[in-house]
Formats: C-alpha cells, sequence, structure tokens
C-alpha cells in the first residue's frame, strides 16, 4: 500500500515487518492539527487504506505539536456554511470518518494529548483503545460553534460515559481532562504525558503480536454495539450539518476569530 499521497498525514512503520502502522497528524500551524478541507478527506479515507493492507496489524493515531488535534480549521467551517456543494462533500466525509473507523478491520489505538477536538477526536474516541496523557483536554465544541453535537457523539458517549455524563458535556461543551475521561468510561486508559506514546505502542505491541482473527472478529462482533446506533449518529449529523446553514454559525465562527463569548 503506498501512502505517499497523503498531505496531512505523516505516516510511518514501527514493529516486526513494519506491521504497526504509525498515522501522525501534521501541526500545519505550528501548534496544532486542524482539520482542513485535506485534512477531513484524508482522515476519513487513511482507514480503507489500513483495512486494505495486508501488511498491518494494527495502527496508532496520535498528533504532532501542542495537542493532539484542534479541530476543524474556521475556513473549512465558512465555506461549508455559505456553499451548499462544499457542505454536501463533507458532510460525506463526516459519516465515512465515523464508519471506516467502526469497519476497519484492525485494530486501532489513540495516543491523546494537550487538546483534542473536532475530526481528530472522531477517531480518537472511536479507536479500539483509547489512550489520554494527564493532560489531554477533550471537548466536543460543536454546541459552541452553534450546531449540534453529530460526528461521533450520539453514537458513542452514551455508550462510553453514559447519557447523563454525555449530555451534560455534549451540551454544555465542557472540557473533559485525561484523568476524568478514564474515571467515567471515555477512554480506556489515561497515563502521564511522558508515558503517552510508550504505552500505546506497548498496546500496539501486544495486540500485533495476538491472535489476529481472533483480535479482528472481537472488534466486529463489539462494533455492532457501534452499528445499532447508526441510525442514532445519521441523525445527529443531519441536524449538525443543518446548522452549518443556519445564522447561529455564524455567530459562532464570529465570536472564535474574535475570541469572545457567542451571543445567540
Amino acid at each position: 500500500m503506498d501512502y505517499s499521497s497523503y498531505e496531512t498525514l505523516n505516516i510511518t512503520r514501527r514493529g516486526e515487518g513494519g506491521c504497526v502502522i504509525d498515522i501522525q497528524m501534521k501541526a500545519a500551524n505550528g501548534k496544532l492539527p486542524t482539520a482542513g478541507h485535506a485534512g477531513h478527506e484524508e482522515l476519513s479515507e487513511i482507514w480503507r487504506d489500513v483495512s486494505r493492507d495486508d501488511s498491518v496489524k494494527v495502527a496508532v493515531l496520535r498528533g504532532e505539536g501542542l495537542g493532539f488535534s484542534g479541530g476543524g480549521d474556521l475556513a473549512l467551517v465558512e465555506d461549508m456554511a455559505r456553499d451548499f456543494d462544499v457542505r454536501s462533500r463533507v458532510w460525506k466525509e463526516a459519516r465515512d470518518l465515523v464508519y471506516n473507523v467502526i469497519n476497519c478491520d484492525k485494530p486501532i489505538v489513540s495516543a491523546m494529548h494537550g487538546p483534542a477536538v473536532g475530526a481528530g477526536l472522531v477517531a480518537g474516541l472511536l479507536a479500539d483503545i483509547s489512550i489520554a496523557a494527564e493532560n489531554a483536554k477533550i471537548v466536543d465544541g460543536h454546541t459552541r460553534l452553534g450546531v449540534a453535537a453529530g460526528d461521533h457523539a450520539a453514537i458513542i458517549w452514551p455508550l462510553l460515559c453514559g447519557m447523563a455524563k454525555a449530555k451534560y458535556y455534549l451540551m454544555l461543551c465542557e472540557a473533559v481532562s485525561g484523568a476524568e475521561a478514564e474515571r467515567i468510561g471515555l477512554v480506556s486508559l489515561c497515563v502521564p504525558e511522558d508515558q503517552l506514546l510508550t504505552k500505546a505502542y506497548e498496546v500496539a505491541d501486544k495486540l500485533a503480536a495476538g491472535s489476529q482473527t481472533a483480535i479482528r472478529w472481537t472488534k466486529y462482533a463489539l462494533n455492532n454495539w457501534l452499528r445499532q446506533a447508526g441510525p442514532n449518529f445519521d441523525a445527529s449529523l443531519a441536524l449538525e450539518f443543518m446548522g452549518f446553514a443556519g445564522p447561529d454559525v455564524r455567530e459562532g465562527v464570529a465570536s472564535l476569530r474574535e475570541r469572545r463569548a457567542p451571543k445567540y
């Protein structure tokens, strides 16, 4: 499999025979990885390639720079708000991102440090083993932006941490630390930041050394819980993208650019 066409992802190999694929989201602004037009598409498509690559046993997803992911580029959000064709394309990518991670037949390990927001967070929380650093700051910022919490929120948060916690964090856009995320069951593990990659690779190596059929079939069976929640996800994503055509998102973007509280 040739991964050289990916521009927003650093893709390397490790482990015996390069069986662990390391996917690092690039920090284009030098600080945090953000999902622009190209990044959003690539993050949705990489999981198809990982599934097709017979040499891969495990994937590790991590972020470059100061955090795991910084969310959607505001220019992309503005393009979605004013252009139906862009909005339709990104809706499809957002749908594919969730289902491609769920249906990827290889186990995925995420290693989240610092801010974890947006499309990166989708893959980070849907990963089979999610590991957060103590300094991780997990935020689903949709309602702050003026749109419904679509993406991965409705399909996975209630299952991981329960409906009461999901509603609290998703409706209020409250940040969840790595330690709190582990406590409420939102992530698999929490470790000090200086141990994050070591732990992620340790888990990946164990998965790579195990029975591949047993591990992959266990993932497939467990992810039927998520497939059953597909209609919930589809509805939430449709409502999110309906919001991108509405007035509140314009105030949400303006408030973020001006670094002030939104006035809805």
